[in-house]
């Protein structure tokens, strides 16, 4: 049985850093790209990060970027995002996600963790 399943997420200050963890078991994913999304309450999902297999090219969403850092270690098949500098607006639950290339539309992933919930306020 294949499962992504999320980590790390929690309640944090504006301004400050959590790191999400998604661990992948049940078959390998070393070879397929890797991805992070987030929906708040009443919002439709949206791409936040996405890794190719190697990890040689990212994608960030504009909102995202120079902020959040996606990286993948394949031989513990598992994918992080670590976000610094934290916003309210970056409120929401986040989703990893797997597929066989790189893609900013959650409608082409096939493989979905339960989500993590992240909470930015003071």
């Amino acid at each position: 049985q294949v499962q992504l399943v999320e980590s790390g997420g929690g309640l944090v200050q504006p301004g400050g850093s959590l790191r999400l963890s998604c661990a992948a078991s049940g078959r390998a994913f070393s070879s397929v790209a890797r991805a992070w999304f987030r929906q708040a309450p009443g919002k439709e999902r949206e791409f936040v990060a996405a890794i190719n297999w190697s990890g040689g090219s990212t994608l960030y969403a504009d909102s995202v970027k120079g902020r959040f850092t996606i990286s993948r270690d394949n031989a513990k098949n598992t994918v992080y995002l670590q976000m610094n500098s934290l916003k309210p607006e970056d409120t929401a639950v986040y989703y990893c996600a797997a597929r066989n290339g790189v893609s900013t539309d959650p409608r082409g992933y096939a493989y979905w963790g339960q989500g993590t919930q992240v909470t930015v306020s003071s």
